[in-house]
């Protein structure tokens, strides 16, 4: 039970008594969408609408030709690496009706990070973007991976204007790289074939069955898969609610610029927003900001996801407040902290309040949100309904209010653990395994609200994605002419935090553009170092540990 502090702060009718049986699975959450929506539109993106009636179909074609044209077996894992476009919910929601597990994949892995995830995870098949084949051809012989889907990003146009929009992207725009990967079948060819064959229902998923392989970085620069179940996704899904309650069922426009393979979008967007049957405007390139704002125009837009970064990035463009702000109703913060300015901005130029929020990949994610008429700016909100919070010190004793500590969470949304690494699991979680430690320094106020004081962990955060300094350190590191380097995160007003790298050097001759080279050719470009000094000695502990708080210091 969820203390009085926070129960009090709910929204009228909303309890902590969430019924987490109403759906078994995601894929319940899915079907009791597209039949209770079949007609509203359910996902838009370069001109083109889908229904859910037409999302069911094509999934079900889509798991169709997996059953009946690849080796794959229910419980095998499938990696699924592209933007926000209409190909995504047909390849995810397909693969699970499939029985597969959907590992979601960063497109601007490296082939390091991508080697990684495959192997680690065991894929067997991989759905791809054309725009990524040439480093996904290169790293495939060294994986498991037995069957590729590439599907270009014109797909889902019109059969004439697919080709024409296809061929200029490659040709004009030069923007897919020659490849050849071996027996690969295109994502339309794959479509017209599961058209042709039947969609078998697999055995209905249970709860605590794998939907997600969700990776995350790790302390020791090794990304981890967060198991997350059914039971998991759908309860944090049902717990949003909490502020996704006023909507109307078959009648939001959700405008969505994160990328759905980042789970606080996979959740909210592609789950959350479907259970209500909004219509998810996908925005494939968020970066292109005047192509972005062109879209906003199209649509009269009732709710908004995003992050401080995006937030910023719009709001310095001129033609951002010409935009028709009339409809929405709700905005939603998460990934990274909220400027209290940019919040303060986006109030006066939309009219809307932006409710912020705290979560983590192995949370599901969300763990606490400001309830949309109580936002209290510069918090993380209340724990969301049927979740537990509680400040602990060192020895993990619990802290009074007011005091700051580690962050630990306690619900129903809390990921089943770290894909085949039980000691990276336990470590996560207290002594007693009941809690898991965020790693994040807070302290609940008197009034029960959250805020993030420090972080315990070294983990950067740049743009909403976390970025493991160790990680970043053995890439470095692998230069010849780097005797030892630290990474730390520095604050930086677009991205809120960047990734600045000291470094030791072994001669004279390197130099910072030589360690950057090295580093871009092994590491996703949020990762990358914006800075780098040199160094005579990194400062240590007495055992030889680089402090690297005290870098930060400096």
């Amino acid at each position: 039970m969820v203390d009085k502090i926070w129960t009090d702060k709910y929204p009228e009718g909303v309890s902590d008594q969430l019924d987490f049986g109403t759906y078994e699975s995601v894929l319940d959450v899915f079907e009791n969408a597209c039949r209770k929506f079949a007609d509203r539109p359910a996902f838009h993106n370069m001109g083109v609408i889908i229904s859910y009636g037409e999302l069911d179909k094509l999934s079900a074609d889509f798991a169709a030709y997996l059953q009946t044209f690849t080796s794959l077996q229910p419980g095998d894992r499938i990696a699924i690496q592209m933007p926000n476009l209409i190909q995504y919910p047909i390849a995810v929601f397909g693969a699970m009706r499939a029985g597969l597990v959907v590992v979601n994949t960063n497109p601007m892995y490296t082939t390091r990070e991508m080697e990684h995830q495959f192997n680690d995870a065991g894929c067997k098949a991989l759905v791809v973007l054309a725009n990524f084949g040439d480093a996904v051809a290169d790293v495939l012989p060294k994986t498991g991976i037995k069957h590729v889907i590439v599907t270009q990003v014109a797909d889902m146009q019109p059969t004439l204007k697919r080709l024409l929009m296809n061929f200029v992207i490659k040709r004009v725009k030069k923007m897919v790289p020659d490849f050849t990967i071996k027996n690969a079948v295109p994502f339309v060819t794959a479509m017209t074939r599961g058209r042709a064959a039947t969609y078998q229902q697999t055995a209905a998923p249970k709860p605590d069955d794998i939907a997600v392989l969700q990776y995350t970085g790790g302390t020791t620069g090794v990304a981890k898969g967060a198991m997350l179940t059914h039971r998991n996704l759908v309860a944090n899904m049902l717990q949003m609610d909490f502020i996704l309650r006023t909507l109307r069922p078959g009648q939001e426009v959700a405008i969505t610029p994160l990328p759905l393979y980042h789970i606080f979008s996979f959740t909210v967007n592609c789950l959350g927003m479907m259970s209500h049957g909004a219509l998810n405007v996908l925005i494939t390139n968020p970066r292109d900001i005047p192509a972005f704002i062109k879209e906003l125009g199209n649509h009269r837009f009732t709710c908004f996801s995003g992050l401080n970064t995006l937030f910023v990035a719009l709001m310095n463009h001129p033609d951002f407040k010409s935009l028709d702000f009339s409809g929405l109703k709700l905005t939603i913060a998460g990934g990274m902290a909220l400027q209290k300015s940019v919040a303060e901005q986006w109030e006066s130029i939309t009219g809307n309040r932006i409710a912020e929020g705290f979560g983590m990949t192995e949370t599901s994610p969300v763990v606490c949100v400001n309830p949309p008429g109580a936002i209290q700016v510069g918090t993380i909100g209340i724990p969301v309904p049927g979740t537990d919070v509680k400040i602990v010190d060192e020895e993990e004793k619990e802290l009074p209010l007011g005091e700051s500590g580690e962050l630990c969470v306690r619900g129903p949304q809390v990921m089943k653990g770290y894909w085949q690494r039980e000691e990276a699991t336990r470590e996560t979680m207290t002594k007693d395994g009941e809690w898991l430690k965020t790693g994040d320094v807070a302290l609940i106020q008197e009034d029960g609200y959250l805020r993030i004081v420090d972080r315990k962990k070294d983990m950067i955060l740049v743009s909403g994605f976390n970025v493991y300094p160790n990680e970043v350190e053995d890439v470095a590191s692998a230069h010849p002419d780097v005797v030892e380097c630290a990474a730390v995160g520095v604050p930086d007003d677009k991205s809120g935090e960047a990734v600045k790298l000291f470094v030791v050097k072994a001669h004279e001759r390197l130099t910072a553009d030589d360690v950057l080279t090295h580093c871009r050719e092994n590491l996703t470009g949020y990762k990358m170092p914006k800075h780098v000094e040199f160094r005579s000695e990194l400062p240590k502990t007495n055992v030889g540990k680089i402090l690297r708080r005290e870098l930060r210091g400096q």
